[in-house]
Formats: C-alpha cells, sequence, structure tokens
C-alpha cells in the first residue's frame, strides 16, 4: 500500500526528530513529574494525586521527582530544558510566578519556556499568631504594627514562596512595615510563631489546623478571597478589614514550551476530567484546597495575568530583588 504524501512527510517527520511526539503515540513510556520543592509539602501531595490520576488514565507510570532548591527555580529549569514531549512535567505552586518578579537572572523565562497544562488547585493560606502576642484580630495586629514601625516580624517557607506573597499583599494594603523572615521551610517557620519568636505569618489550612486545635495558634483571617471550607468561620483579609489584600496561592501543572498541542490537548482533558471527579474534589478539599481547573489557553493567559500582579505587588510593596 501506498502511502499518501501527507502521511508519508509526517511519519518521516516523527521517526526522524525523536523530540516530537505523536498524540496516537502518546505515551509510550515512562511521565516524569518534578516538583521543585521537597516531598510531603502540600505541592508534592497534589502532584502525587494527579500523577495517580494519570497513571490509570493514560496507562503508563507516573514518576514524581523531588528537585527541591533556589526557591523551586532549580526543578522548573530542569523541565524548561527538557525536551518538549510531554514526558517531563512540572507542578508547581504560585512561587513559579513571584520568582521572576523576585529574580532578574533565572534560568529560563517564566512565560515563554512553558506552556500551560491546567491549574490544578487553589490554596487558600491562613494568617495565624500564637495565643501569647494577645492579638485578637487582624484590627489588633495592624494597630501593634503601626505602633511599632518596622518592629514586628511575619515568617514564610522562603523568598517568594506563597506565603511571602500574601504576608506582602496584606501588609501592603493594611499599610504597615514589618520584618520578613525566610526559613527553609513552612515546619520551621511555623515553629517560630507557635514559639513567639516570630510575631505572625501565613501557612496553609491543613498544616495550621493541628495547632489551631491545640490552642498553639490563633487564626485570625484567611488570606485568599473566600473563607477555607475548612475554617468557615474566620473571616477573610476582605472581611476583616483589608481591601484589596486577598492573595489566591495556586497550583498548576506545566510542559515545556514547544509540546504538541495534540499532547498538550490529552494531558489537558484528563487532568480537567479527574479533577472534575467528587472523590477529587473532596480529597483536595481534606488538604484545605479547591480543584480549578481551566484549559490550557486559558492557564496561559492566567499565568501572564499573574505575571503582571505579582510584579506591580513587588514594586508597591518595594520588596528586595536580586
Amino acid at each position: 500500500m501506498k502511502l499518501g504524501r501527507r502521511s508519508f512527510t509526517a511519519a518521516a517527520l516523527a521517526a526522524a526528530v525523536p523530540g516530537i511526539a505523536r498524540a496516537d503515540a502518546y505515551p509510550s513510556r515512562l511521565i516524569k513529574i518534578i516538583v521543585p520543592i521537597s516531598a510531603g509539602s502540600t505541592t508534592d501531595v497534589v502532584a502525587r494525586s494527579v500523577g495517580e490520576d494519570l497513571r490509570m488514565a493514560l496507562g503508563q507510570t507516573v514518576l514524581v521527582d523531588n528537585r527541591p532548591g533556589a526557591g523551586g527555580t532549580i526543578g522548573a529549569a530542569t523541565v524548561a530544558k527538557s525536551p518538549p514531549d510531554g514526558y517531563t512535567l512540572l507542578v508547581v505552586s504560585a512561587s513559579h510566578t513571584a520568582n521572576a518578579a523576585l529574580y532578574s537572572s533565572l534560568p529560563y523565562d517564566t512565560q515563554k519556556d512553558f506552556r500551560g497544562i491546567t491549574r490544578l488547585a487553589i490554596a487558600p493560606l491562613i494568617l495565624v499568631t500564637s495565643p501569647g502576642k494577645n492579638i485578637k484580630s487582624v484590627a489588633d495586629l495592624i494597630a501593634r504594627a503601626k505602633a511599632h514601625p518596622g518592629e514586628m516580624t511575619y515568617g514564610s517557607g522562603g523568598v517568594g514562596s506563597a506565603a511571602h506573597m500574601n504576608a506582602e499583599q496584606f501588609r501592603a494594603m493594611a499599610k504597615f512595615d514589618a520584618l520578613h523572615v525566610p526559613y527553609r521551610g513552612t515546619p520551621e517557620m511555623m515553629a517560630d510563631v507557635i514559639a513567639g519568636r516570630v510575631d505572625f505569618g501565613f501557612i496553609s489550612t491543613v498544616t495550621a489546623l493541628g495547632s489551631l486545635h491545640d490552642g498553639k495558634l490563633i487564626a485570625l483571617a484567611c488570606g485568599a478571597e473566600q473563607r477555607s471550607s475548612l475554617l468557615p468561620d474566620v473571616p477573610t483579609t476582605v472581611e476583616a478589614g483589608v481591601p484589596g489584600s486577598a492573595y489566591n496561592s495556586w497550583l498548576g501543572m506545566f510542559a515545556p514550551a514547544g509540546t504538541p498541542q495534540d499532547v498538550v490537548d490529552i494531558l489537558n482533558r484528563e487532568m480537567v476530567k479527574a479533577l472534575k471527579r467528587p472523590d477529587t474534589e473532596k480529597k483536595f478539599a481534606d488538604m484545605g484546597a479547591d480543584v480549578a481547573p481551566m484549559s490550557s489557553a486559558e492557564f496561559d493567559a492566567f499565568i501572564a495575568k499573574d505575571l503582571a500582579t505579582i510584579a506591580a505587588l513587588v514594586k508597591l510593596a518595594k520588596i528586595p530583588t536580586n
């Protein structure tokens, strides 16, 4: 049987260029998901959950590979430089766009070197303090900060982390100065908030729950646009009297730029299907996150907007950059 001219060209191209994936053959081998932070984090747990969904949907092994370091940029760079064939993916948090605003010499272009697959979830953070600080409300915190300019401290899991950006958004809109104390990770930061060594911080809902229930922490507000389903009685920072202070901490999946559209479509279709399942929604809700799927084009547009928003925040809050 003779191949038509178009069929022959496509077949020859696919055979000659291994990096080009064909939708009818994808996936034919192991898929790797790079997570640019340590195992056990919310991002890592979400990546393993959606990785299992991909394994079941596509019938191939899916490996989650943690590549922590340099605020998540090491893992992101690994994906940016990988072949654009759909076999190396990135699951990352909102720190991905924050890094673009904070660092002038990243080893990749945050917008040009990645193709969005889908936003996975929104994970609100909770503003917490130690009971020993005798801060009962957002109004109390702001009043104390303004009475002692630059003396109060707030912790985060690192420069550019969602907790850092949420605190900066809140601080800038509440119009007070405070000292940022970055830690290597959230557990270390939370320990110092509990001990009173730093005055406040934003922590993921599920991470804070145990200490809140034990009375080791007090929840003052939720940093997102909507209240956390795990803490429905805790107001948002906007509801607590700070307009414009909402910050949505998101999680998303990316592929290297140049990944064929057919492969992107397959990955997006299976991820969106998985995220819309009731069991997935419950699993995410138990982690303090809300599923938030998008089309690939919608997610790329979301990232472009978030990059501009974070750049404006860095300028407004006068956050030091490198």
